[in-house]
């Protein structure tokens, strides 16, 4: 997200900034330097608990088999699911609000777009609501458009491994189901391309990921001042058909931290109504749509 500057905004926010930024340099004076040192930029709050943590003591014990050949394991089942997921349709709607200091939006973009095909086959996105946004202090970027599509939704395919650090974190229980846990950067940062950076929770029986929380990288600082700043987030995901599990949510609230200073903001992407094209998909097994016959067609 980029950064914009209303001089009507700054004009306003001025006077009880000074105030604030008063009573805090008095109050920092007591403290320890230790705890004026900031978070660094998309950490998510002190007191932030995800649904990955996992408790002290929750630990099922090494893997049974060695690390590589887990990662290589679900990296190929990664690669089965992207050209699985590809062949289906699905309805997203995705919102992201700017929030106020007491916690409320204070601007909004939304958009609900279907995931379809044409009937030659060819796959496209066709948007359906993107009421006018009200988003004053911030601006959505290609990058963001970009992340929206490729990092948001993670997948980490046999062919992106060569890409990334994996380093294996533990065995936990998550919820219902029992996963490995790894830990996913980038080897290095090629110019103008997006990558994920964070955790995966990869289920221990499909050996595929089942839940991602990171953010896209890299930030975007340019020296005329241009920031570009992108925001943590969760991405959960659901068995749809068979043993795939389909992104179904994502969620971020954080802080994007820019140099002229932060700005709150909540996230949302949902995934729904997943249907392989040309075939009715429930939860389990996949009936077929059944095409009439061609005199009945108009």
């Amino acid at each position: 997200m980029a950064y914009i500057q209303s001089p009507c905004a700054a004009s306003e926010r001025r006077r009880p900034a000074i105030i604030f930024l008063t009573c805090l340099a008095v109050v920092c004076a007591f403290l320890p330097l230790a705890a004026r040192q900031q978070a660094p930029a998309g950490s998510a709050p002190a007191d932030a608990k995800t649904a990955g943590d996992a408790p002290k003591g929750s630990s099922l014990g090494p893997p049974t088999m060695p690390i590589d050949e887990i990662i290589q394991k679900f990296a190929a089942r990664e690669a089965e699911f992207k050209t699985e997921r590809d062949n289906f349709t699905y309805t997203q709607t995705f919102t992201i609000q700017t929030l106020d200091y007491s916690g409320r939006p204070d601007g909004e973009y939304t958009m609900t777009s279907e995931i379809v095909f044409t009937p030659s086959g060819k796959r496209f996105e066709r948007v359906t609501y993107a009421p006018a946004p009200t988003l004053e202090r911030i601006s959505l970027s290609q990058q963001d458009l970009d992340d929206l599509e490729h990092v948001q939704p993670f997948v980490l395919t046999t062919t992106e491994l060569p890409k990334y650090n994996i380093k294996y974190v533990d065995h936990v229980q998550l919820d219902e189901l029992t996963a490995y846990v790894f830990d996913v950067a980038p080897k290095t940062i090629e110019k103008n391309q997006r990558y994920f950076q964070g955790r995966v929770w990869v289920e221990d029986k499909d050996f595929e990921i089942v839940k991602t929380d990171g953010k896209a990288v890299p930030d975007i600082r340019k020296k005329g001042g241009e920031e570009n700043v992108f925001p943590r987030f969760e991405t959960f995901r659901e068995n749809i058909e068979g043993h795939y599990w389909f992104p179904t949510y994502t969620r971020s609230n954080d802080i994007l931290h820019f140099s002229s200073g932060d700005i709150p903001i909540r996230m949302t992407v949902k995934y729904e109504n997943y249907k392989r094209f040309g075939v009715t998909v429930k939860i389990g097994a996949a009936k077929e749509t059944q095409s009439p016959p061609p005199d009945q067609k108009k």
